[in-house]
């Protein structure tokens, strides 16, 4: 249990902004939440440090958790929800500036990269496509694509 505590405590906060930024209503967002440290519980076997931090780990369970949610979500929230470009309004300011910053250092980084590389973290991050649909849009080899 203190484990599990820690965790969340340390964490709690990336997983809810991914959370909200990926879901259409904060209810959403705190099922998504708990979905992503249950996950996170089922998957800290697999977290290698040499591959990278703690919470680049966290960051990519999360997303990958909360595209795939999406994805099985999209006809119900097209269906019920129309106004679905409204939620993004609801991230409070503050955040947006964090967000704003953390973009600028995103960006920075991203051009260092040579284009096919920017193309398939784009096709990854921003469109949530796998690595199999990558491959196939940009013609390269899978492991290519997931290296």
């Amino acid at each position: 249990r203190s484990a599990v505590a820690r965790c969340m405590a340390r964490y709690g906060a990336l997983v809810w902004s991914i959370a909200r930024r990926l879901s259409p209503t904060a209810a959403d967002a705190e099922d998504a939440s708990q979905e992503v440290f249950l996950e996170l519980w089922r998957s800290a076997g697999r977290y290698d440090p040499a591959r990278g931090s703690e919470r680049v780990f966290v960051a990519m369970i999360a997303r990958r958790r909360l595209i795939d949610r999406l994805r099985t979500m999209r006809p119900r929230i097209e269906h019920e929800l129309p106004g679905l470009d409204e939620w993004a309004n609801e991230v409070p300011v503050e955040s947006r500036s964090d967000q704003a910053a953390e973009v600028a250092i995103a960006r920075a980084v991203l051009e260092t990269l040579p284009v096919e590389q920017r193309r398939v973290i784009d096709l990854s991050i921003v469109h949530g496509l796998s690595h199999s649909e990558i491959a196939t849009r940009v013609g390269m080899p899978l492991g290519t694509v997931k290296t």
